[in-house]
């Protein structure tokens, strides 16, 4: 797996980049082919963050984690978060991943359900889709869906974006910027 480790705000050291190459390496039995791995580590009012993107099997996984003053809790954190949001989801990647038919799929999410949680655990319930809205889109600017965000009060909208007439998503970070999501 190829790691990339940047800093921001502070020195990778070798100690760190050695601990975080570990830790990555507990999530590799999830997947059959992970590309690469980005790390951020940053030092921002006094928090360790650490920002995790990984890719692997055609899915891109991403975790964040802020604390006081130890990076290598933040690493673990971090490391922990996306290993429990992989075994949450592990059938649905493997399912989607594979050639095999039906029935070595079901073989396959067995054998790792049993590697990840043990046999005496049960399978985590996967979310369920429990309401759909349909509504029509409006062509705008990125601006005017932050606007229309925001009078809604929500996290994110959906919009028709009236200079390239693609679907475009605007949302609310966490540092209480937006973000835009266009379509490539």
């Amino acid at each position: 797996m190829l790691i990339q480790i940047k800093g921001k705000n502070i020195e990778v050291t070798d100690a760190l980049k050695s601990y975080i190459d570990k830790k990555l390496q507990k999530l590799e039995k999830y997947f059959h082919d992970i590309k690469g791995a980005v790390v951020v580590l940053s030092v921002q009012r006094g928090m360790q963050i650490v920002e995790v993107q990984l890719e692997g099997d055609g899915v891109l996984l991403r975790g964040e984690e802020r604390r006081g003053n130890d990076m290598y809790a933040s690493i673990d954190q971090v490391v922990e978060k996306l290993e429990s949001r992989v075994k949450k989801f592990k059938g649905k990647l493997y399912g989607k991943t594979m050639d095999e038919g039906p029935r070595e799929k079901e073989a396959i999410r067995e054998q790792v359900m049993t590697e990840a949680l043990g046999p005496e655990e049960e399978t985590p319930e996967m979310p369920v889709i429990v309401r759909t809205k349909r509504f029509s889109m409006k062509s705008m600017t990125p601006e005017e869906a932050t606007q229309q965000m925001e009078l809604l009060h929500h996290n994110f909208f959906v919009f028709r974006n009236i200079d390239t007439e693609d679907v475009n998503v605007v949302y609310k970070r966490e540092d209480g910027n937006y973000g835009l999501i266009e379509p490539t």
